[in-house]
């Protein structure tokens, strides 16, 4: 019986076709690079281009990482939303640092975002939360997540009083639903190479945004 590490071993990485890039023309600031990357993850019909990985710390100093949905991208920053009693809410509460990664495989591309999580005003996050479609803001409004789960069977019943709730109410929104934007102090763009020559361009923010390669 062939072993788990020899059968990894064995299947294929890099298999993605990267684009033609050319980082000497890359503009000043991260942001418009990204959404460039993004749209043509979404052009070329990448599954799933707006999910990416929300890594966080935990009170205990531990890392802790789930993949969610990008809302947006702006001068700002990165925007991505949930409630504040989450764990991800509660541990950008305790420590408003993470970090964002994408990773767009049939291209070959990945993408890091780091720096500091800021809250949105409530109107922002309420006008979020009311753009999620019905089932969303019913789950939500629950306020469960993570919680211990005894019967699943309270799921259910617990999102079907909500439903309720938003078909008396249509303006109601979760009191801590947050919209939060990652306000980016460094942002590194990687594009695969076969030969293991990888292209990275990574953007630091101080005064203003600096630009420089790094080796593979």
């Amino acid at each position: 019986m062939t072993d788990l590490r020899t059968r990894l071993r064995a299947v294929p990485t890099l298999t993605g076709t990267p684009p033609t890039w050319n980082p000497a023309s890359a503009p000043e600031t991260p942001h418009p690079i990204f959404v460039e990357w993004l749209l043509t993850a979404i052009d070329e019909q990448v599954p799933e281009p707006c999910a990416a990985t929300l890594s966080t710390v935990r009170a205990d100093g531990r890392p802790n990482g789930r993949v969610l949905i990008l809302k947006n991208v702006t001068d700002d920053g990165w925007q991505f939303a949930s409630t504040s009693t989450s764990r991800k809410g509660e541990e950008l509460a305790t420590s408003p640092y993470a970090a964002l990664t994408f990773y767009w495989i049939p291209l070959g591309r990945q993408v890091r975002v780091l720096g500091r999580v800021e809250a949105a005003e409530p109107e922002d996050s309420a006008r979020d939360f009311l753009m999620r479609p019905e089932a969303a803001r019913a789950e939500a409004l629950v306020g469960l997540q993570s919680a211990v789960l005894e019967d699943p069977a309270d799921i259910d019943r617990a999102v079907k009083e909500q439903s309720e709730r938003i078909a008396a109410e249509p303006e109601l929104v979760a009191p801590n639903w947050t919209l939060y934007t990652l306000r980016a102090e460094e942002v590194e763009f990687w594009q695969a190479d076969p030969d293991r020559r990888h292209t990275r361009l990574r953007y630091r923010l101080e005064d203003q945004w600096t630009k420089e390669l790094l080796w593979p």
